[in-house]
This record gives C-alpha cells, structure tokens and sequence, in this order.
C-alpha cells in the first residue's frame, strides 16, 4: 500500500469488534512506536497497554464513551517531562514527541487492519489517578484499538491553499 493511500485509509474508528489482536500485529504497532522521532531522539515517553475486558469501569472514568470499551486494548501515550529536549527559550518538547508516537501508532495499526481513534478528550487527573502513574508521567492521548466493525465516513479537509503559504525570499 502506497503511504498516501495508508493516510486515505485510516479513519477514527468508533465501534469494534470484540476479536482479539495477534501478538504480532500488535507487536507491529508498538515497534512503530519505538521508531518514531523524537526531539534530539530522547524518547522521552511510555506506551501502556490497557486490556479493556474487565477493566470497563476504570476506562469509562478516563473516557465515557460506550464504544472506548469495545476493542481489545486501548493504547495510552504518557510524556516524562523531565526526560524531553526542552529549547533553549524553555518550550519542552515531551507532548510534541508524544504526538508523533501517537501519530505512528494509528498508521501502523491501520496498515495491518487495525482501528484507532485518537482521543485527547479525556479526562486527565482520572487517568493519572486510574493508571497510577508516577509523578512527572503525565498521560497525553488514547487510542482504541482493535478490529473496525464500522465504516469510513467521509473525511472533510481543508484545501491546500487555506493551509500551506510558500515564502519567496
């Protein structure tokens, strides 16, 4: 599959299948992850694999949506704020590197027919408090992922010309 069409293809999916997810595929998407570039390659982020089966309850507190809790597994991406490149004008780097792990996740869940979707609008203090996670460990998104069992809707995006503007020195 050509990279445009993999971009085409992925879409935010939002009910699952409750089929499990191949070791793997899965191991596909996290070593995506791995790969991604991160500023001055600090990697300065933690993956965590949430199995949703029994775990309803605590899921529905971080995001209360019914069909969070379908899939198989939802993919938590934290930043360590001390261990990001931080510019020399103080701008930390950590939800940028996260963003971009993120981002490497839902594509390579979607090239081996996994869906995702990216959910930022959660509920923050409930997930540090329900992950137990460490001070400095803060969660910046989510993804759902497991077998799509609906379809793509159409995708509305804006014109390259409302978005790009070419400098002519």
């Amino acid at each position: 599959m050509e990279f445009l069409e993999l971009i085409e293809k992925r879409y935010s999916v939002r009910a699952y299948k409750p089929d499990d997810i191949e070791d793997e595929k899965l191991n596909t998407v996290l070593e995506a992850a791995r790969l991604a570039p991160t500023a001055a390659n600090y990697q300065p982020f933690q993956i965590i694999i949430i199995h949703t089966k029994g775990h309803e309850n605590e899921l529905n507190r971080i995001y209360p949506a019914g069909w969070f809790v379908q899939p198989p597994i939802i993919i938590g991406i934290c930043a360590v704020r001390d261990k990001a490149w931080t510019r020399k004008d103080g701008k930390n780097f950590m939800d940028i590197d996260a963003t971009i792990v993120m981002d490497h996740i839902i594509l390579a869940a979607t090239s081996v027919g996994l869906g995702t979707c990216w959910i930022g609008a959660f509920d923050a203090a409930a997930a540090k408090e329900t992950l137990k996670l460490p001070e400095g460990v803060e969660p910046v998104l989510f993804t759902s992922l497991g077998y799509p069992a609906d379809k793509p809707g159409t995708k509305e995006r804006k014109n390259l010309s409302e978005l790009v503007r070419y400098e002519h020195w």
